[in-house]
């Protein structure tokens, strides 16, 4: 059997035994009233779990397409992130052959590159996956890595490409995402003539525009104030002491309120801080992506992204374009099973088994010392009305939790196993002024402690629950 053929096969058995493609479209997503978090269009809570996949629209092959598509929706995520003129996009072509303008002029559209866009973005609806999109990524053009990308500069040609992107597709539940790894200080004017040529192409400012900056960075430190930024996107960066929970705070203290959260953490299986070429280097574990989800979530984001270099690559070992030194050279077909990446929908369904939009960061209740260090770190949230509050503990410490502040006169506890989803009750108990609780197995890393107002009658952490 060849290699398309193979790949074939794996895509029909996927489909086959995944669960069935939605029925009805999907809505539109907007910011929620309290302008913190996101809703679809009919008022239900929506939960951002993300996934980058920023080679799909150039890289990836339909069959490749197919089995991720599937594999993702499976696994609980919402959204996939891609981009429709990579780093090296004016010179990479699709799997038809084609590259996405005439000429490298983005003021001159090439039909049938953007067919392949068009069916990508068709399958990503149908398996229930909003699509977060940048029109470029434009650090490989500032860094002069593709010297015939000097027209992805240009503001006025940009915004005649991402006008016609409005035109296209701005009816679509699609987000926007401007910049690619890169400050935000160099690229003022251009974002502002992308965003004008977005908004004036779909004909409403309706649609959702954030912008994705480099490493341990946020959009709000140069667009908070624009009226285009929706919502911030971080890049935390590559690193197991991550500081995201930090960024998130400091986006969620922000005036005008906006929603924000970490579209770019650490991948996983990719090396601590991007070492290269060192077989010895520590690479990044799935408790360090839960661990990193966590956090960003429960310091307020709004929802979090997943991400691994060979998956966003659609890698294997026939291609002969060589990945960095900190890539780990596993195949996409093996790096979509990695154990993070299935774990990522326990964080969806503990956020979504309260009542989500209620949801405040709170650190003042944790009464014993805490850490800084993401390792160590212990980061709490509750509910506004202070129905219930979920506290995320590193899995062997001690800590003594605040439940002055919690409402009613009873309380439940649970610990919720941050790798399987599982809840188990410790107990109702009457409310005190505090108490310490240290998780049921030291040898695992990252649990969550749940505590509800009894009165509520919530069901366990990670249930499905109607959230009005």
């Amino acid at each position: 059997m060849n290699k398309h053929s193979s790949q074939t096969a794996v895509a029909f058995l996927l489909l086959a035994f995944a669960p069935p493609l939605i029925a009805q479209p999907l809505q539109q997503i907007r910011i929620a009233d309290s302008q913190r978090y996101f809703v679809q269009a009919d008022g239900t809570p929506f939960f951002w779990l993300g996934d980058t996949a920023w080679s799909i629209f150039n890289q990836a092959s339909p069959e490749q397409v197919d089995q991720y598509f599937a594999d993702r929706a499976e696994k609980g995520f919402n959204v996939v992130q891609g981009c429709i003129v990579l780093w090296n996009g004016l010179r990479r072509r699709n799997p038809d052959g084609e590259l996405p303008f005439i000429d490298d002029d983005p003021s001159q559209i090439n039909e049938a590159y953007f067919k392949n866009v068009d069916a990508i973005i068709d399958k990503a609806e149908r398996h229930g996956l909003h699509m977060a999109i940048l029109p470029v990524w434009i650090k490989g053009y500032i860094r002069n890595t593709d010297r015939h990308g000097d027209t992805l500069l240009d503001p006025e040609k940009m915004r005649a490409y991402c006008k016609f992107l409005g035109q296209r597709y701005g009816h679509r539940p699609i987000f926007w995402v401007l910049g690619g790894d890169w400050p935000g200080r160099d690229t003022r004017e251009l974002s502002d003539a992308m965003a004008a040529g977005l908004i004036e192409g779909a004909g409403t400012d309706d649609i959702l525009i954030t912008y994705h900056p480099t490493g341990r960075q946020s959009s709000s430190f140069w667009f908070h104030d624009s009226d285009w930024l929706d919502f911030n996107f971080i890049q935390s960066g590559h690193f197991i002491e991550t500081t995201n929970y930090q960024l998130v705070a400091d986006d969620f203290a922000k005036s005008p309120v906006k929603p924000t959260l970490d579209s770019e953490p650490a991948y996983e299986n990719i090396t601590d801080r991007l070492i290269r070429d060192d077989p010895n280097a520590r690479r990044i574990q799935a408790e360090d992506i839960r661990r990193s989800a966590y956090l960003a979530v429960f310091a307020g984001a709004a929802g979090h992204t997943y991400g691994c270099g060979e998956v966003y690559e659609f890698w294997d070992e026939t291609q002969r374009r060589p990945l960095p030194g900190w890539a780990a050279k596993l195949t996409f077909e093996k790096s979509l099973d990695l154990p993070g990446a299935s774990q990522m929908q326990y964080l969806r369904r503990l956020v979504e088994s309260r009542p989500m939009l209620e949801r405040v960061p709170d650190q003042s209740l944790i009464l014993s010392e805490n850490s800084r260090r993401a390792t160590r770190r212990v980061q709490a949230c509750r509910a506004d009305d202070d129905s219930y509050a979920f506290v995320y503990l590193p899995g062997d410490q001690t800590v003594e939790i605040d439940l002055a502040r919690l409402s009613g006169a009873t309380l439940t506890a649970y610990w919720y196993d941050t790798r399987t989803g599982e809840a188990t009750r410790i107990d109702d108990f009457d409310k005190t002024a505090s108490r310490e609780f240290t998780p049921p197995d030291s040898s695992v890393a990252g649990w969550v402690l749940v505590v509800d107002n009894a009165a509520m009658q919530f069901p366990p952490p990670g249930q499905a629950t109607s959230n009005e």
